[in-house]
């Protein structure tokens, strides 16, 4: 493989390796946050912002730990067939569908980026009590989507090495 191709897997893996290694520990904010609105709840007045800060932060640890989840491969698949096919048979059906991920991703990058584009051109706001703006959330979506392209052309490198014999 071209060394240019080598270096962008090497680097692509690297850092959604730090971000999702980083982004795992958001679970902890997640449960500090539900915590927090089951006390506030039982002990004092219950919090407005509790139950949509926890929705945020779920989203940002499911988005932004995609990527990371794709290199480990720990992304869902149908091992009814593909359990029992070969390392290079694998590889084919990985680079065949890699391909509808990053369209899907693609179409879902462009229209997350319209979304964000308009939160922060109109102010907007969630229709909740404790109304917060929308766009933070909606690019923290967009990185976490533009970075599962990066990833999933990553592993489309990979299969292509795989399929050619050699391991990146």
């Amino acid at each position: 493989m071209p060394w240019l191709i080598r270096k962008y897997v090497h680097y692509v893996d690297m850092v959604n390796r730090g971000i999702g290694r980083f982004i795992m520990y958001f679970i902890f904010v997640l449960a500090g946050i539900l915590l927090w609105s089951s006390i506030s709840k039982t002990f004092f007045l219950p919090s407005l912002w509790t139950l949509e800060m926890a929705q945020f932060a779920m989203v940002a640890y499911y988005i932004i730990g995609g990527p990371y989840s794709i290199q480990l491969g720990s992304n869902v698949r149908m091992d009814l067939f593909y359990g029992s096919w070969t390392t290079k048979q694998k590889a084919w059906v990985d680079a065949f569908t890699v391909m509808f991920l990053i369209f899907f991703l693609g179409v879902l990058l462009y229209g997350g980026i319209d979304s964000t584009v308009y939160a922060i051109e109109y102010g907007e706001r969630s229709r909740t009590p404790w109304r917060p703006y929308m766009w933070p959330i909606k690019a923290i979506m967009c990185f976490g989507i533009f970075m599962m392209i990066l990833q999933s052309i990553s592993e489309f490198f990979k299969d292509i090495a795989r399929i050619r014999g050699v391991e990146l």
